[in-house]
């Protein structure tokens, strides 16, 4: 009978953790198919989470001024702020990458000749030229060129919805005069996903505002340094520097890239060396030290995660994921992990960090009373458990 009972009382657990393992894989194919129709239509998701964090970065600005001003004058000028900072980035990127373009063909010869010493070292080493051959080939300018020209094109394809953007800019930057009563009036409904929204919206603000701001500090001095160094293109890489900020974790290496290999065909290896190690000292100070301490816990996620992020949102929308990395993850965040309380044992996974310690009980309110808190007469009523 004990066995019965027990091996029925055993029932629930394993259709507990059946019915778990269902949930997760239905969770799973659920959000595969999310992902595939956000790829399919990254087109229209990424200029709208670009305008929406245009928006975002702006709103404080536009709540300032609602204070003093009428509600579309203030909506008006943060519009003009968002089309201004938009039109201005999308200049600097064309003129930045056009200018790669243009600079890398000048460099062909020089390109050929170190490729040459290059294969001399390789048969010193024992490489075979069938080997060196290939190697070459991965090397060749024209690639680098051929990967400049795509960037481009694909750059090129998020100005084609600049209409549709500046569309949306305009109706978010109107709507976003009531969207503190709308938020207000939601909370009561379902107070957990508007605070997970605000969350999103201050996190995302602080992110990108720091990072612009030391983007700007990385690009000045960094543009200062390849002028001395004698690097042609500086403004140019300066420009790719701010851009490069925006992208976590890898935008120092893709940023150091194309101003080390011009210097490397300027004047050799030398000062190729010397731009790495300058690069090296200001990303370190700024973007590993400063920079972290600043954003502080805003962002919310881990650096692993942080990672995987960029991996994945650069596939599904292309270059504009790279830079809207983490915006997309903390959105994805407050949908699925801040707005469900039941999943608050997600928070420190998915951010790297602990959970915090429970502030400590307030042991005078748990001790037992005594004759230095009690009268006599009361602590002797306590100890034989009568009332007074």
């Amino acid at each position: 009978m004990s066995a019965r009972s027990s091996s029925l009382g055993s029932t629930p657990d394993l259709g507990g953790a059946g019915s778990g393992t269902l949930r997760f894989l239905v969770a799973s194919a659920a959000l595969a198919v999310i992902a595939g129709a956000v790829h399919a239509a990254r087109d229209i998701v990424g200029p709208t989470m670009l305008a929406l964090a245009l928006t975002i970065v702006f709103h404080p600005l536009r709540r300032r001024l609602g204070r003093h001003l009428p509600s579309w004058l203030a909506s008006t000028t943060l519009l003009l702020g968002a089309y201004l900072l938009l039109a201005g980035l999308g200049i600097l990127m064309l003129i930045s990458l056009g200018r790669l373009v243009a600079l890398l063909p000048q460099y062909h010869a020089e390109f050929e000749a170190r490729l040459g010493q290059l294969d001399a070292t390789l048969n010193s080493w024992g490489i075979s030229d069938r080997q060196i051959a290939a190697m070459k080939d991965s090397l060749d300018p024209t690639r680098l060129t051929d990967a400049a020209s795509s960037v481009l094109a694909d750059l090129f394809g998020v100005l084609s919805s600049f209409f549709f953007i500046v569309t949306l800019l305009l109706f978010l930057a109107f709507d976003g005069a009531q969207a503190e009563r709308l938020m207000d009036h939601a909370r009561d409904a379902r107070p957990h996903l508007v605070d997970a929204l605000v969350s999103f919206a201050r996190g995302t603000r602080s992110y990108l505002s720091v990072s612009a701001i030391f983007g700007l500090i990385v690009a000045a001095i960094d543009t200062g340094a390849l002028a001395l160094m004698g690097v042609p293109g500086a403004f140019v890489w300066g420009v790719l520097a701010f851009v490069t900020n925006f992208i976590p974790n890898i935008g120092f290496v893709i940023g150091v890239i194309p101003p080390a290999l011009i210097a490397l065909l300027e004047s050799g290896p030398e000062l190729m060396v010397a731009v790495i190690v300058v690069y090296c000292a200001i990303n370190f100070v700024i973007q590993s030290v400063i920079q972290p301490r600043v954003v502080g816990g805003a962002v919310g996620l881990s650096t692993t995660l942080t990672f995987l992020s960029l991996v994945f949102w650069t596939w599904i929308l292309g270059p504009l994921g790279a830079i809207l990395a983490v915006p997309m993850s903390l959105f994805v965040r407050a949908v699925l992990v801040d707005a469900d309380p039941g999943h608050a044992w997600m928070r420190p996974l998915v951010s790297g960090r602990p959970p915090d310690p429970p502030d400590p009980p307030d042991l005078a309110t748990h001790r037992d009373p005594g004759p230095e808190v009690l009268g006599v007469e009361q602590a002797h009523t306590v100890v034989r458990g009568t009332t007074p």
